[in-house]
């Protein structure tokens, strides 16, 4: 680390010899796996995008983990405990969704060998569905993967090494954020070893970032709790906020629309996202890509311990004036600085880097993640439908030209997404929340339902997500100036809403609908578009039905239960009993 940036480290933050040694020692081992497989023979576009097919249940399941926990748990997750309390945890007990991936998709993903996810709908509907599943994924990307991280990133380092603003002494970069300046670092960092080594360096540079990130989080979840005086001291300060379950009535989380619309996003997100997929596709065989998903499972319980636990913990410890937190422009706390602050103030020399290295381990891997699912993504679905003749070295190329674009695009989505939320969790999970129940009810539909015809799943997903994006332009339109609105002195702010009531009448009706009523009404309206259309047109033949759940052969169905035994069962067992325990005692 040169002087530059060791004076950087050193503004606002008493960064220790010991932090930088901690921070340097990982940045050795990250370069040592990168190098280890570059040296590897890559040839193909399968070496590069599933790691040849090849990896381990240690690697699958710390590559999920690692790709899942990213910026959005780190600042969003904890941002929300801040000001939600665990009203958002039932995301993070998808586990259990983890474990649907693991027994039910990955035997039949293995068995009709896809490539991709918008590859099976090809197979199953038309070349059109495809395209349009290809099109909704690379949009989430840029809407919600590229945008949170890159912002996660500027907001992290910048409250954690306490720097607003670059010294105007530094050439090139006098005068610019800190935030873009490190958010801008990360992708250039974690392009460089993506594009260097593809699926292999992903996976392996995993198994190392995935114990670094625990190790870190839990030390910021000890520290906070004995700062604070303990859970019971939490449970009082945040009472309100301490239980999973809210009233019907309640304007943000209903429990009918917790219930339902998380677990839509959950399916989207856990069976059916390349982005999370992919690391069971790249598995040597059905029983290693399971047992990665049973990994993943646990690791998965994590989360609300280790991220949205701080996040209240913040809350707690700013409510008995042991805590600075910073304001935003309307005078609140910033909830999104909430575990970034507990870093910065909180803990003691040496730990401080080893929780930076965990920060720099769930931003860099979520992002060679979504690098690698994106240029997948549009090598697979898009380039050589055009070029069908192009190299496999030709592919890769092309993979990464893509990659920039969807990064580009991600960044500059930043200020409108800035505009759209105050809390990053909520903004992540809304905006999923309209683009995953056409890709939900699509893949639902079409694995175990035989007569989804091609016409069916096609308009499904092309009314969802026409649906999805009607809903995101009022959000820009309308829900940007309603937030602006909200932070007034109470005489203004209600005659701010008139006016923008009256201003988009029926429009704003709709906007003002609770965003998970809108998740489950839009999974409605593509599973019954889906029901009509297949009905009105003729049934699907043979060929497709075959890339049904229900048409495995004898010797298919036997293969999948020899891949499986008993220490599956148990294991799966015991993650069911921690998220079942989980609810009862927060109910």
């Amino acid at each position: 680390m040169n002087t530059m940036w060791i004076n950087m480290l050193a503004i606002g933050v008493p960064w220790h010899m010991l932090d930088t040694i901690i921070l340097g020692l990982f940045g050795l081992l990250m370069i040592g796996i990168i190098v280890w497989v570059m040296l590897q023979k890559e040839e193909t576009a399968t070496d590069y995008f599933l790691a040849g097919r090849n990896s381990r249940w240690l690697e699958i399941g710390s590559s999920i983990f690692a790709s899942n926990i990213g910026s959005e748990h780190l600042v969003g997750l904890a941002g929300a405990g801040f000001v939600s309390g665990l009203a958002m945890a039932h995301w993070e007990m998808h586990a259990w969704l983890i474990l649907v991936l693991g027994w039910v998709f990955v035997p039949f993903y293995d068995r009709i060998k896809v490539f991709t996810m918008p590859e099976f709908l090809e197979l199953r509907y038309s070349a059109g569905s495809r395209s349009i599943l290809s099109l909704i994924s690379l949009v989430s990307y840029v809407l919600t993967k590229v945008a949170v991280t890159v912002y996660s990133g500027g907001v992290v380092f910048g409250t954690v090494f306490g720097i607003d603003r670059v010294s105007e002494s530094v050439p090139l970069i006098g005068g610019m954020d800190m935030f873009w300046v490190s958010a801008i670092g990360l992708v250039l960092i974690t392009g460089l070893y993506t594009v260097l080594g593809g699926m292999r360096a992903i996976m392996y540079t995993s198994v190392l970032q995935s114990p670094v990130l625990l190790i870190g989080s839990i030390v910021i979840l000890v520290v906070g709790l004995v700062k604070v005086g303990g859970w019971g001291e939490v449970e009082t300060l945040c009472a309100a906020n301490c239980k999973l379950v809210r009233p019907i009535s309640d304007p943000e989380f209903p429990w009918l629309g917790v219930l339902f619309g998380s677990m839509i996003i959950g399916f989207w997100y856990w069976c059916t996202d390349q982005y999370i997929v992919q690391r069971v596709l790249s598995g040597k065989n059905q029983k290693e890509a399971r047992r990665g998903t049973i990994l993943a499972g646990y690791f998965k319980l994590l989360p609300v311990f280790i991220f949205m636990v701080p996040g209240m913990i913040a809350y707690a410890l700013s409510q008995k004036g042991l805590l600075d937190m910073p304001l935003t422009s309307q005078g609140a706390p910033d909830a999104d600085k909430a575990f970034s602050v507990l870093v910065a103030q909180l803990l003691p020399i040496g730990f401080k880097g080893v929780v930076v290295c965990g920060l720099l381990a769930a931003l860099m891997s979520s992002l060679a993640s979504l690098f690698n699912s994106s240029a997948a993504l549009f090598v697979g679905d898009f380039y050589t439908k055009l070029n069908p003749k192009a190299s496999q070295k030709h592919l890769v190329v092309v993979g990464r030209i893509a990659t920039a674009a969807v990064v580009i695009l991600g960044i500059i989505w930043i200020p409108v997404m800035q505009n759209l939320g105050n809390v990053l969790y909520r903004y992540l999970q809304a905006v999923q929340g309209l683009l995953a129940p056409a890709i939900a009810a699509a893949f639902i539909m079409g694995v175990f339902w035989k007569r989804t015809t091609a016409a069916g799943g096609l308009w499904g997903l092309i009314v969802g997500f026409g649906l999805g994006m009607f809903r995101l332009a009022l959000d820009v339109i309308i829900g940007g100036p309603l937030a602006d609105a909200k932070n007034l002195p109470a005489a203004e702010q209600a005659l701010k809403i008139a006016e923008i009531k009256n201003q988009y009448g029926i429009l704003y009706s709709i906007e003002t609908i609770n965003w998970l009523y809108v998740c489950e009404i839009l999974f409605l309206i593509c599973i019954a578009t889906t029901v009509i259309v297949s009905l009105l047109t003729k049934a699907p033949s043979e060929k497709q039905l075959r890339f049904t759940y229900f048409a495995a052969t004898k010797e298919e169905r036997s293969a999948v239960r020899a891949s499986w035994n008993a220490w599956d069962v148990i294991h799966t067992l015991i993650i069911l009993g921690v998220i079942v325990a989980f609810y009862w005692y927060f109910w």
